[in-house]
């Protein structure tokens, strides 16, 4: 399958354009957040190692995610899309919050019009249902093979999914302590809520008895998709009608595939972010009781 992409060319396979945007991205950060234009920042301090990894992380996995053959890949393949879709959605958004330095990042939010927008989607409830509600409204048959077949609908939707996505996070990760609305066991609760969410739609693409999208089937809609990310010129002369060249398994397979992959990639996630707002708990409880006993034990002052 690698040897039969080649023939789309450099550009189409990586994306030369989209990497000095990535990396322009990723410059501008280093330049902000280490140094240059901190002065400008209210108690701005250089970001640690840490954020820094996190941030770059995000960056690099973005790039891979849109600008590598991974893109490619995932207008000809329904699990290579679901690879896209479980890193784009449940992977960058954390890793860009917990990269961003909170004095940067309230400067951001406390920007005129973005700080009514931020504190209304940041909602847990409403930002619960915006994400979940919309990936699973996106992977809807018909609704899917519509947005894929025009390159601005696109963009917008997914791009519109990302922002729904990295609301959804706010609550959990909570990097200001304005935001940090729950406690940590209703933070479970909310793991497991966004689980359940987004389930339907992983059962509907696992156990359907037959292809969902024509875009991986019908030569006119993969021709119409692929075109997202293939110049025309290119795409027109070359000769794309035997679509199986460009797959490694069958249409039910790949779907399948697809599907798995999205719930255990989130499986993963969830759980490991689970695990981390648990310990928290227990740990914050134990201090708790500790000082309770503390404060029992310590003999109060006599009136006389």
């Amino acid at each position: 399958m690698w040897e039969n992409i080649q023939i789309f060319g450099f550009r189409a396979l990586w994306s030369p354009y989209y990497f000095i945007a990535i990396l322009s991205i990723a410059v501008l950060y280093v330049t902000v957040v280490r140094g240059r234009f901190m002065d400008k920042f209210t108690d701005a301090t250089p970001a640690t190692r840490k954020q820094m990894t996190r941030f770059l992380g995000a960056m690099a996995l973005l790039y891979i995610v849109k600008g590598s053959p991974l893109d490619l890949l995932g207008h000809m393949n329904f699990s290579f899309h679901m690879v896209q879709m479980s890193l784009l959605y449940l992977a960058i958004p954390p890793l860009l919050i917990l990269g961003t330095p909170d004095w940067l990042l309230r400067a951001i939010v406390n920007t005129k019009g973005i700080n009514q927008i931020f504190k209304l989607f940041s909602k847990p409830l409403l930002a619960l249902f915006l994400f979940n509600g919309s990936f699973s409204m996106y992977h809807f048959p018909g609704v899917f093979d519509f947005i894929k077949t025009d390159s601005l609908l696109h963009a917008a939707v997914t791009g519109l999914i990302f922002i729904f996505a990295f609301f959804m996070w706010i609550p959990l990760i909570a990097p200001l302590p304005e935001y940090d609305r729950m406690s940590d066991l209703f933070k479970m609760g909310y793991l497991f809520a966004n689980g359940l969410l987004l389930s339907p739609a992983c059962a509907l693409i696992i156990f359907s008895n037959s292809p969902l999208y024509a875009t991986y089937y019908d030569p006119e809609h993969w021709v119409q998709a692929l075109a997202l990310c293939v110049p025309a010129s290119l795409l027109n002369g070359i000769d794309v009608s035997n679509i199986n060249l460009f797959s490694f398994t069958s249409l039910q397979k790949d779907q399948q595939l697809g599907g798995i992959i999205m719930k255990i990639v989130q499986e993963i996630i969830y759980g490991m972010t689970l695990g981390y707002v648990f310990f928290r708990w227990v740990r914050n409880e134990k201090i708790r009781g500790e000082e309770e006993v503390a404060k029992y034990m310590t003999p109060q002052p006599s009136d006389s």
